[in-house]
């Protein structure tokens, strides 16, 4: 853990990294009602909706990860196809709060944690065997696959209405 109230130039600009492209997500969603947000306008099953569901619950898991390691990382025994849904009672309003909620531990967690702290991962092929991250390695990730479903989202949006998150 760090104890100084100035963050470090690295942490800085993962925060700001991941705070950017948390910001792309949450504006494709902007002035949507929650039936355009669980619209699925392209073949995909994937809607708005889901993925902000999806986003925070990844950005949570790991989280957990950087924090215990693979048990931690699974503790909840959520359904892993749901989270890309809006589900019934799901609003685009609760699931941005619960988006906000998870952001800003994982902002603490980077403010505090030693980013040279390492775990090793859950075992899955998509894992190279016997393999640890960083919590720094940790943080990337999360920046990616927020960017990675931002990208995700401005394609369904503009689907939905014509609305880019950019150009």
């Amino acid at each position: 853990m760090t104890n100084g109230a100035t963050l470090s130039r690295e942490r800085a600009d993962l925060l700001a990294g991941l705070g950017k492209h948390r910001g792309f997500l949450r504006y494709t969603v902007q002035g949507l009602t929650d039936e355009q947000a669980a619209q699925r306008p392209t073949v995909s099953e994937l809607c708005l909706g889901g993925l902000i569901k999806h986003v925070a619950r990844v950005e949570d898991q790991w989280a957990r990860f950087a924090v215990g390691g693979a048990e931690a990382m699974f503790a909840d025994d959520a359904d892993w196809a749901s989270g890309f849904q809006m589900g019934p009672g799901d609003t685009l309003t609760g699931l941005l709060a619960e988006y906000e909620k998870v952001a800003g531990r994982t902002d603490e967690l980077v403010r505090t944690l030693d980013l040279d702290a390492a775990h090793p991962l859950p075992e899955a092929p998509w894992f190279e065997p016997g393999a640890s991250w960083t919590v720094r390695q940790v943080l990337l990730h999360v920046i990616a696959e927020t960017a990675q479903h931002a990208g995700h989202a401005d394609i369904i949006r503009e689907a939905i209405d014509g609305q880019k998150t950019m150009g």
